[in-house]
């Protein structure tokens, strides 16, 4: 089963937290790591590879935090996933990053089962914004009889 691991899933909870609060200027990670419910320790190591994927800014010292190193609506779910996980593929002799180079792939019938899967991955999440979750979010707590996580 295709599944992503808590990295993908923490780090886009993090880059939502830093776009909801993106107007506010810089964010500390320990109030991201409360909000969000991930151990500070983890978010650092997620944050590092953001940050060195250029998707994060920060300024260090007493008054420091991080930041989006752009508009939420500029970032995609696809740019944070592929930052913390590496390829999308389903399989790796679809993989565009460590690709195996299998000796049926000639006469394979299903890697084109596998290429059409990640190429629908690879849709959803590149056109999704943060800025897109951040509306959602914000409809969705409009109502405040609504119960919801984030």
């Amino acid at each position: 089963m295709f599944r992503l691991s808590t990295k993908g899933r923490y780090g886009v909870r993090a880059m939502f937290d830093l776009a909801l609060h993106y107007d506010e200027g810089l964010v500390s990670l320990k109030n991201i790591a409360e909000r969000q419910e991930i151990s500070e320790h983890y978010l650092e190591q997620l944050i590092a590879a953001l940050k060195k994927a250029g998707l994060v800014k920060s300024i260090r010292g007493a008054q420091g935090g991080y930041m989006l190193s752009r508009e939420p609506s500029k970032i995609t779910i696809g740019e944070i996933l592929r930052a913390l996980e590496g390829s999308l593929s389903p399989s790796e002799c679809i993989d565009d990053i460590e690709r195996v180079d299998c000796p049926r792939a000639e006469f394979c019938v299903t890697r084109k089962v596998w290429e059409k899967v990640k190429e629908a991955i690879e849709n959803v999440v590149d056109s999704v914004t943060l800025q897109d979750l951040v509306d959602d979010y914000k409809k969705m707590t409009a109502d405040e009889s609504y119960m919801f996580y984030i």
